[in-house]
């Protein structure tokens, strides 16, 4: 766009020119205010190629589950650039005491994330954004104070150094907050399963974004599903080329899924944490096209040295 945008600004101030000399100044005023425009209309498209999300301005081969974008090219990024719960239905209100917000400003989903200790959460890699405000014990979308939440800043965010865009592997990342947790019955750290995923095994998954892929209709409370985890085979047959050890996919009949602004939320499997929400097709919910996931089984000893070394 760059070199379109320069070619343009060239050709044009070259006709103002011999414009100019033919001595027609109202002419040059207006060549001079078309390449004006011209130049406004390409600088937020060359800002948007730069972003941090896509460092490389390529397009992804699947797309993130997060609310701050969502992906032309057929496949989604589950944040608010993470996923949303496609005909989900209310949590109970104190069912998911781990799961977090992740918010820009004062109350702007634009990924989950799940509280692990007293003092740090496991999100997406790709949910990474240079200052993080976090909620835990929240369960509506509404700014409005409830009893119990707790607010944090975050002070340091750890992506997986094996994080790979656009290819999604190793999609997870820590970030510690300014102050330990106050622990209630709201508020409560998740313990990660020790082992992997086995196909059939019913898990269930949490969040605020979007019920629907094709408009951004975000639920006034905290969403849950119930998925089953898929088998490895199936999985790399609907992604052919694109799946590894660190996925999973699960998923339900057709019409349920995680989807935009559920990225880095907690997958619970027998009451333990099994995943985090990571990427899928776009639109969400389509027949043959499961949710894939963060599988955390492979990063226990990367997550536990982390979190002791800093």
């Amino acid at each position: 766009m760059g070199t379109v945008a320069g070619e343009v600004w060239g050709g044009v101030s070259a006709g103002a020119v011999v414009m100019e000399r033919a001595g027609h100044p109202w002419k040059w005023m207006m060549t001079t205010l078309i390449a004006t425009l011209l130049l406004g209309v390409s600088e937020p498209v060359l800002a948007d190629v730069s972003s941090c999300d896509n460092p490389s301005g390529t397009q992804p081969s699947g797309s993130n589950r997060d609310v701050s974008k969502e992906s032309e090219s057929g496949e989604d990024t589950r944040s608010d650039s993470s996923s949303r719960i496609v005909n989900g239905s209310d949590c109970k209100k104190d069912a998911q005491p781990w799961q977090g917000a992740l918010l820009l400003g004062p109350n702007k989903l634009y990924c989950g994330a799940v509280l692990i200790s007293p003092q740090w959460l496991l999100t997406a890699a790709h949910c990474r954004k240079p200052v993080y405000r976090i909620r835990l014990g929240h369960y509506s979308m509404s700014p409005v104070y409830e009893s119990g939440q707790q607010l944090f800043q975050g002070i340091k965010s750890i992506p997986h150094p094996g994080y790979s865009h656009p290819g999604h592997s190793n999609d997870l990342m820590l970030i510690k907050m300014n102050r330990k947790i106050r622990e209630s019955h709201l508020v409560r750290p998740a313990k990660i399963a020790p082992n992997c995923p086995v196909e059939g095994i019913s898990c269930m998954v949490s969040g605020w974004g979007t019920t629907s892929s094709s408009h951004n209709n975000f639920p006034k409370v905290l969403q849950c599903l119930n998925i089953t985890v898929l088998s490895e085979e199936r999985c790399k047959k609907s992604y052919p080329g694109q799946i590894d050890k660190t996925m999973f996919c699960a998923g339900d009949e057709a019409g349920r899924d995680s989807c935009q602004g559920d990225s880095g939320g907690p997958v619970i499997c027998n009451g333990m944490l099994q995943g985090l929400v990571s990427w899928g097709d776009f639109p969400c919910a389509q027949p043959n096209k499961p949710g894939v996931y963060t599988n955390l089984c492979e990063f226990s000893h990367w997550i536990k040295n982390t979190i002791e070394s800093n």
